[in-house]
């Protein structure tokens, strides 16, 4: 009776297992997809098969127009680069008009995923983008990844693994990001030096930090007008793996948002939850660098991400300091008593805030030419606001939650 009985666990447990054991079946269609990708004529589609497709070499479409490429759906149609030999990005879209990408999941490119560089009107929607093995610095900067693009749409999207940010759109104009989630990248969603964006309804977890609005020197445009209302953003605590002297290496991990150098900003109606460092942080390029001083870029970097600038300075058009920047009517919570202690500004506030880290900080560091930053911040009488103070070595932090106090910053994002 013990060896039937035993038997029959075996048998139980195979036939349990069995249905979700079967091994995925990889197929090539990589000479036929590139064919179409070249071939297509403006106003056409490439329909991509179900199933599950390995590819060796980056994909191109440039200079086409009223184009659809469209899957069966994220979880229908694979595309892999986990043996890519050739090129970084796993698809890379150039010099078009009025792109569509939809209902499909592209993941393990060398360096980032989907790429769009100068197009006009690009939608990515239902497109699932990330690295299968979870978050490591090898892997690619960008899942996501529009720039120097005009009227960007990204809609129902899931970005994650990535080495910098997941969700990233950089020197572009006339942006939407909604209803998509990113989690276990550095940075979850990131608007980089790019203008009339909107950023709503969207759940940015598990990442170092969640939402970032960015604004750095060197670069074609600078950004501004942005409008950030109704994101989930929580539980952003996990550790930073970008790689040293990259911009997002210095994202205390536990970040809610983080604005940089940008204006014109309004942040409201965001649920601001469970980000055991930062709920919001507002802070210069020069604390910025300060943070970073030292550290080198790691070799073999692969993708377009953005380093610390320590000759900043020679931009004489860029404004390092954030200005017109309003905070309204979110809901803050942190039921974490101690902040992240793998950042210098986390033992900063272990010092400062101790068992209350903050929900809002500002670097206070000065901008010699502007008087009014413009900051207002009206929420709640029990949210936790300091003001840095950071250009003097922190010795005058001010802990006072109506020290923003005003009449708001009217913000028009498009």
């Amino acid at each position: 009776m013990k060896y039937l009985f035993l038997f029959s666990v075996a048998i139980l447990f195979y036939s349990c297992s069995g249905e979700n054991s079967e091994p995925v079946v990889w197929e090539s269609i990589e000479q036929s997809l590139q064919t179409q990708l070249i071939t297509v004529e403006d106003g056409g589609t490439i329909e991509l098969p179900e199933g599950n497709f390995m590819f060796t070499k980056s994909l191109a479409m440039d200079g086409k127009s009223n184009i659809l490429i469209k899957g069966r759906g994220m979880d229908k149609t694979q595309l892999s680069f986990k043996n890519q030999t050739e090129g970084a990005q796993g698809l890379l879209i150039s010099h078009g008009a009025n792109i569509v990408l939809e209902d499909f999941s592209i993941e393990d490119a060398k360096g980032d995923n989907l790429k769009v560089s100068e197009v006009k009107g690009i939608t990515f929607r239902r497109v699932r983008s990330v690295w299968a093995d979870g978050p490591k610095t090898e892997n690619g900067a960008y899942a996501l990844y529009p720039v120097l693009c005009k009227n960007v749409l990204i809609d129902e999207c899931i970005a994650m693994g990535s080495s910098d940010a997941g969700i990233y759109v950089g020197q572009s104009d006339s942006v939407i990001i909604r209803n998509s989630k990113a989690y276990w990248n550095v940075a979850g969603i990131e608007s980089e030096n790019s203008r009339w964006v909107e950023i709503y309804g969207n759940e940015a977890y598990e990442n170092a930090g969640g939402i970032l609005i960015f604004d750095l020197p060197g670069l074609t445009q600078y950004g501004h007008t942005t409008k950030v209302y109704n994101n989930n953003v929580h539980d952003n605590n996990h550790e930073n793996f970008a790689a040293k002297g990259n911009i997002v290496a210095s994202i205390p991990p536990g970040t809610g948002f983080m604005i940089l150098a940008t204006h014109n900003l309004e942040l409201t109606g965001n649920q601001i939850i469970d980000n055991k460092t930062i709920g919001t942080g507002i802070i210069s390029y020069e604390l910025t660098v300060a943070l970073n001083e030292g550290e080198q870029e790691q070799e073999g970097a692969i993708g377009g991400v953005q380093t610390v600038n320590n000759s900043y300075k020679a931009d004489s058009l860029y404004n390092p300091y954030p200005y017109q920047i309003y905070i309204h009517d979110n809901v803050f919570s942190n039921s974490h008593w101690f902040p992240s202690m793998s950042n210098e500004i986390g033992k900063l506030f272990i010092m400062k805030s101790f068992m209350n880290p903050p929900d809002i900080v500002f670097d206070g560091i000065a901008d010699p030419n502007r008087i009014n930053r413009e900051l207002c911040v009206k929420e709640g009488d029990d949210i936790n606001l300091i003001n840095l103070d950071a250009a003097h070595d922190f010795q005058n932090l001010l802990i006072d939650r109506y020290q923003f106090n005003c009449d708001g910053v009217k913000v028009n994002a498009r």
